[in-house]
């Protein structure tokens, strides 16, 4: 490792059954061992509490930590992140071992820090439906709400005759015969989100205490929408998360064409947008704790990445701002689940083809300086309720609020754009365009944080057309964004696939599909729909789009804005991409053919040079 050039390396986040083989009695020599002699070897070591995997022993003493599924089933040991959030006897057990782990380890100078457990929420358990998720849900209304009066009130309980008199009579949103109260099932999915922080800070209060000094991290997931990120973010010194772009290309809802083109690369933004996303919820900062090496185990195809990509994805992460790359893992397991999951080596401990593509990227490094990111001149506005507004009334079975933020952030990209994700609410002053793809649910600090933007802001369908309690705002959609938009949205549809709505106006005549909204207003149309309907308004600075829009059409509308805002937009061959950090430009080609880069004659390369060869990184120096 230290060969390699490698600076940091975890252990331990499912170690539980090692750390403590039979109930209090500790095994700690192993790992003294391993950090002795890493530490000997100059690396520092992230240390992750095993909770994410309870052993046997403490399961079969205390059945009760186990979740249970929205059927109802209580899920059995055998795999991993079995446990419940809720469970008052877990969250003592998790007291007890991190307190023994950070006593042992939180002030050994090799140890770096803490990551806290392993991808909350994996495999579906941030939503638990047994009895203590059941009484610590009541509580969390009965503090939310005051009274069972105001919360019929906020739900609408009178609808199917579903008033409650009082909080006990409360149950999970789960196993009915209809559909259950949407207000009911959003403010589960939210109380489920909190449960998932509040067992965190637990773990991370416990180190703060113990290893003073030392940071606590937590790997975060890809395309993972049960968990709201950013209030647990708070509580971290920054964000991690685990980067494994073909199992994600492989999973995402993209033509087939495309898919196939980019199967051995993963899309050319499935990185990039988990780079800027957490980023965002670490405040700034964030590590790639896990980064695929080669092929994995876990998605409906597994192919071997492109030569190069390893390589590729690594540098594509500095430009984001990573301060370190992490790959998972160090060598191929040759047993249990996860044995055909690839590692900087073989299981017979021969080097793999990534452990040579790290060693060029440490021999690059070495000649590189790397400024401090800047700002972006675009933001995005990620908003990580929408997809469970969504989720609970879909109204169309195609419409996926990920989808729709990926289309924006995408078409962005490939205009040569730099996007800073940000939740509602963040400060939006500097940048020159402001995407908010879909907002349903607009609280007064990200209305202000709207009013307050220097630049344009592109509102997209749906925005402003729920209130807290998930109703239609009283004065209809979109809600509070009438304040600067003076429009109200009358009617939705939702469409079929192969059903389209053609629109036209001054980019020319695209189509749109999947959504469509009816707006009254006495602004003019920017675009309209084949019957003449208004499907673009703008009021000042503030756009409302009142559909769908196929990348074409948003590709025409953001060139426009972004030139109106100072910026000049380039569109970019499909499979290239370009990231800037302080005074560095970097590409990355993630298309089968060599693409010719939008350079100057006479600029400076620090890495490649003016023509890029497949799946190859440049640098060059800009001003």
């Amino acid at each position: 490792m230290r060969e390699l050039g490698l600076a940091y390396v975890r252990v331990g986040e499912f170690a539980w059954a090692l750390l403590e083989p039979e109930p209090g009695r500790l095994d700690w020599a192993w790992l003294d061992e391993a950090v002795a002699v890493l530490a000997q070897a100059g690396l520092k070591v992230v240390l992750g509490t095993p909770t994410a995997t309870p052993p046997k022993w403490l399961v079969d003493r205390y059945p009760e930590i186990l979740p249970v599924d929205r059927e109802g089933r209580r899920r059995r040991f055998g795999g991993r992140r079995h446990y419940c959030f809720s469970s008052p006897v877990y969250h003592e057990e998790t007291r007890r071992i991190v307190t023994l782990l950070g006593e042992r380890y939180g002030k050994h100078p090799a140890v770096a820090g803490f990551q806290t457990d392993n991808e909350y929420g994996c495999h579906g358990t941030v939503r638990c439906y047994c009895e203590r998720c059941q009484d610590a849900f009541r509580k969390w209304l009965e503090e939310r709400y005051g009274s069972i009066d105001v919360l019929n009130e906020a739900w609408g309980t009178v609808f199917w005759s579903q008033r409650y008199r009082t909080f006990q009579e409360v149950e999970l949103p789960n196993l009915t015969v209809a559909e259950a109260n949407p207000s009911h099932l959003l403010d589960y999915y939210r109380f489920a989100s909190e449960q998932v922080r509040r067992y965190n800070r637990l773990q991370v209060e416990i180190l703060r205490a113990h290893a003073p000094g030392k940071f606590v991290t937590h790997n975060f997931m890809g395309f993972f929408t049960d968990l709201n990120p950013f209030p647990l973010g708070e509580d971290l010194d920054f964000a991690s998360w685990d980067s494994y772009p073909l199992g994600f290309t492989d999973l995402m809802p993209l033509p087939e064409e495309e898919k196939l083109r980019y199967a051995r690369t993963g899309h050319p933004d499935v990185a990039a947008f988990h780079h800027d996303l957490y980023r965002a919820v670490g405040r700034g900062r964030f590590w790639v704790m896990e980064q695929q090496p080669g092929p994995v185990n876990w998605a409906p195809h597994n192919p071997n990445p492109a030569p190069g990509m390893v390589r590729l994805w690594t540098w594509e992460a500095l430009a984001h701002g990573a301060e370190v790359v992490s790959y998972f893992r160090w060598r191929q397991v040759p047993f249990a689940q996860e044995q055909m999951h690839a590692g900087l080596h073989r299981p017979d401990y021969a080097p793999d083809a990534a452990f040579f593509e790290v060693q060029r990227v440490v021999e690059e490094l070495g000649a590189l300086s790397l400024p401090p990111p800047g700002q972006a001149p675009v933001a995005l506005v990620y908003d990580p309720e929408a997809p469970w507004v969504y989720e609970v009334q879909p109204h169309g079975a195609e419409w996926n609020y990920l989808a729709l933020v990926f289309l924006f952030y995408s078409v962005a990209r490939r205009l040569g754009l730099d996007v800073d994700i940000v939740p509602p609410g963040a400060a939006l002053q500097g940048y020159r365009l402001v995407l908010v793809p879909s907002l349903p649910i607009v609280r007064e600090k990200a209305l202000n944080a709207f009013r307050e933007a220097d630049g344009i802001v592109l509102f997209g369908p749906r925005s402003g057309s729920k209130n807290e309690n998930f109703h239609i705002p009283q004065g209809l959609p979109p809600g509070p964004l009438q304040a600067l938009l003076p429009l109200k949205v009358v009617r939705v549809e939702s469409l079929p696939p192969g059903l389209r709505e053609e629109v036209e106006g001054p980019w020319g005549r695209f189509s749109s599909g999947l959504w469509r909204e009816w707006v009254e207003t006495d602004l003019s149309p920017l675009l309209r729909f084949a019957d003449g309907l208004g499907a673009l308004f703008r009021a000042g600075r503030y756009l409302y789009l009142a559909a769908w829009p196929s990348p074409e059409l948003l590709g025409a509308l953001l060139v426009g804005l972004a030139q109106e805002g100072g910026l000049s937009p380039k569109p970019l061959p499909s499979g290239l991409r370009l990231r800037w950090r302080g005074h560095l430009v970097f590409a990355f080609n993630y298309g089968p053919e060599e693409v010719v880069l939008p350079v100057p004659s006479g600029v400076r390369f620090r890495l490649g040079g003016p023509r890029l060869s497949p799946y190859e990184v440049a640098v060059w120096e800009e001003g």
